[in-house]
């Protein structure tokens, strides 16, 4: 029996995308901590290959018990996204942030990541058309007020080496997560293991053909517990919350990061907590909230459309079946044209173009 089930349009999407930002910020300044024993660019490797030896464990484990895996599987076609995403996400994205956080302190480096939100909706917003309202926009405005105060010197505005550095890592993971929007409607955990085994793999390579050298096997399995909780797991759950949020807005939400970051940094490294890193947080914060804040309703029209995906039987999957069937579910399916009203956010079937944002 189908049947369509009320729910938030803040449900599930932002739930996940918090979740992801807190596991992902308190990587952050655990990971300045294990620089003091690695080089950077091993470290970044042995982060994704923790991710990716994390999510191939729980990838069997699920298999080996019968559990079912209600995801749709990466496509021939996926595969020239997935290897952008690798190379944006997994490769330059860590050893450029790994190589920042070598030359600035935690705290900055964590706030700095803010960018990462900003670059990610602008290039939603310029380059994929995603709709970004006035709540949206001030909020990322209030974000970078925030990122310009944190860098101010003196008498004038002066990012150094780490904070360029830092800056750079946010390009690249906002090229990568629009990416990975293409890829959003298949298996989550396999793309975030493949990214993490093949990225990971790639970087700890490249680390010890320079001549680096293991790291003791204490720190090693720490890094890659902190991978998979950091890297892994955060990165499955963006990807579902790209799902159901659309990039921009997964993005807004993903900007709590830097302030777990910033409060780890404070308590486990002794960093101080100056009143230019109050205000900054303080700006930062107002930005999080008109994000959260953010209501988008009016009425649109769904065209016809053939896709597959996890679902359930709700307000957009009314559609039979021969037998029986379990929740969630994935299989090939038709969506008939259809013309409502309600709150939404440009997931998987709300791509539509906006006269205005």
């Amino acid at each position: 029996m189908l049947r369509s089930e009320p729910h938030s349009h803040l449900w599930p999407g932002v739930p996940l995308a918090l979740a992801s930002a807190v596991l992902f910020g308190a990587s952050t300044p655990l990971s300045k901590i294990l620089l003091g024993s690695v080089d950077p660019q091993l470290l970044a490797g042995l982060l994704y290959v923790g991710a990716g030896m994390g999510l191939a464990l729980v990838h069997f484990g699920r298999a080996a018990v019968g559990l079912p895996a209600p995801e749709a599987p990466l496509r021939a076609a996926d595969i020239p996204w997935l290897a952008a995403v690798v190379l944006f996400g997994g490769l330059l994205g860590p050893l450029l942030l790994m190589l920042g956080l070598a030359r600035t302190n935690a705290a900055s480096a964590a706030l700095l990541l803010n960018f990462e939100g900003l670059a990610t909706m602008a290039i939603a917003w310029m380059a994929f058309r995603e709709n970004v309202d006035r709540r949206l926009f001030l909020g990322a405005l209030a974000i970078l007020a925030g990122a310009a105060i944190l860098a101010w010197k003196g008498q004038g505005v002066a990012l150094d080496a780490g904070a360029l550095l830092v800056i750079a890592a946010c390009v690249a993971w906002g090229i990568d997560n629009n990416l990975t929007r293409k890829l959003s409607s298949a298996d989550p955990l396999m793309i975030a293991l493949i990214k993490g085994l093949v990225a990971g793999a790639a970087n700890v390579g490249i680390a010890l053909a320079q001549g680096q050298a293991f790291p003791s096997a204490t720190i090693t399995a720490e890094a890659a517990v902190l991978g998979f909780l950091g890297i892994g797991v955060s990165l499955v759950f963006f990807i579902l919350a790209l799902r159901h949020l659309g990039t921009a807005r997964t993005a807004a939400y993903f900007s709590l990061a830097p302030f777990v970051g910033v409060l780890l940094a404070i308590v486990l490294l002794r960093e101080p907590l100056s009143i230019r890193l109050a205000v900054a947080g303080a700006l930062m914060g107002f930005g999080l909230w008109m994000h959260l804040s953010e209501r988008h309703e009016h009425e649109h029209e769904h065209d016809a459309l053939e896709h597959e995906h996890a679902h359930r039987h709700d307000a957009h999957h009314q559609h039979a079946h021969d037998g029986p069937v379990t929740e969630p579910h994935s299989h090939w399916h038709r969506h008939d044209p259809v013309l409502h009203t309600h709150p939404h956010y440009p997931d998987l079937h709300h791509r539509h173009r906006h006269s205005h944002g």
